[in-house]
């Protein structure tokens, strides 16, 4: 079997220009949850935003077509396909181009954040193949069970995972790191994993992913990579992001540099109902022209916006209340995905 990489194809890195973004409409379940206003505001205002900066389409279930029409602004293209839920970095295509012009995307297998007793996935696990097509891409589908949100890359040669993700059993049961790594190699055009050894300690409750690394650390240009930090001792996640930044502090990219490690604080809320938050600014999106950020109506939301202005100062930096998402089980990044200009 021949792998995208075999074909000159790679991922490029997000902050490259895009054709377009591609989201997902909630449709039922805990994603809705007990306030379905509440959850159309928040997809809707991320969609809305990025649709003033580059063209943006919304996958939406036909039974939910109404309530997308009445929040969506008139530029957001709307196709009906059938939906589960509505993260489209995991259940979307990852898309790859080959710097002659072509567009490729990688169709992972999706199956319910490793088969969650809550998920349903029998929808979704076909939504990476419509997407593709609607997009004209040359579809690549690999047999490893993996989402959008478990991989960061800098679109030369190096990506970030977490161990809890790629070699969860419930995703790829007997799997080793050779294996992962020769597949997203193979399908990413990648030359250096990066391995971070878990995720935020919120994300392995009921509704979690069991560890994405795009809330924890993410490349924002060549070389540079934020990452959560929780200066807090009394939170759970006070250790985890301390190794997480010492390991990127000791690693070297696909071309030998050196990373330059920029934390960014969490915000101050510690927990919610009784749980500890994984509220994380790193959960960001770049599109043309704009670093869309989670706010969380938190003092710190405004340092964050300043690190990112100064990391991206051609970039317009504009906020979205991301506490709903959270509350879901996600942030912005989760949400989105983005297909590049080839």
């Amino acid at each position: 079997m021949t792998t995208p990489a075999d074909h000159g194809f790679s991922m490029p890195a997000e902050w490259l220009p895009h054709e377009r973004t591609w989201m997902a409409w909630p449709t039922e379940g805990y994603t809705l949850g007990n306030d379905p206003a509440e959850a159309y505001r928040a997809w809707s205002q991320v969609a809305n935003t990025i649709a003033r900066y580059e063209p943006l389409t919304m996958v939406v279930d036909p039974g939910a077509a109404a309530s997308a029409r009445t929040w969506l602004a008139p530029a957001v293209t709307q196709v009906e396909r059938p939906l589960d839920d509505a993260w489209m970095r995991d259940i979307g295509p990852t898309f790859l181009t080959d710097g002659r012009g072509n567009l490729a995307a990688v169709d992972w297998i999706f199956n319910g954040w490793g088969a969650q007793s809550w998920a349903s996935w029998s929808k979704d696990a076909e939504i990476a193949e419509s997407v593709a097509e609607l997009a004209e891409a040359r579809r690549f589908a690999s047999r490893m069970v993996n989402e959008g949100g478990g991989i960061h890359v800098d679109g030369e040669g190096t990506v970030l995972v977490t161990e809890t993700v790629q070699l969860d059993p419930g995703r790829n049961p007997g799997w080793t790191r050779e294996q992962v790594e020769a597949e997203l190699r193979g399908f990413l055009g990648v030359r250096k994993v990066i391995w971070l050894p878990r995720g935020l300690t919120r994300d392995y409750g009921e509704f979690g992913t069991r560890g994405h690394v795009d809330i924890v650390a993410a490349f924002v240009k060549p070389g540079v990579v934020v990452v959560h930090s929780q200066p807090d001792p009394a939170h759970p996640d006070h250790e985890v992001c301390r190794e997480n930044a010492a390991m990127l502090r000791a690693a070297t990219d696909a071309r030998g540099r050196r990373l330059e490690v920029v934390e960014l604080l969490g915000p101050t809320t510690l927990e919610e109902d009784g749980e500890p938050v994984d509220y994380s600014y790193i959960n960001h999106y770049l599109a043309n022209g704009l670093a869309l950020l989670c706010g969380f109506g938190d003092p710190r939301d405004e340092a964050a916006a300043e690190v990112f202005a100064k990391l991206l100062p051609e970039r317009k930096i504009e906020f979205v209340d991301a506490r709903p998402l959270f509350a879901r089980g996600g942030g912005i990044h989760c949400i989105t995905q983005q297909q590049p200009r080839v």
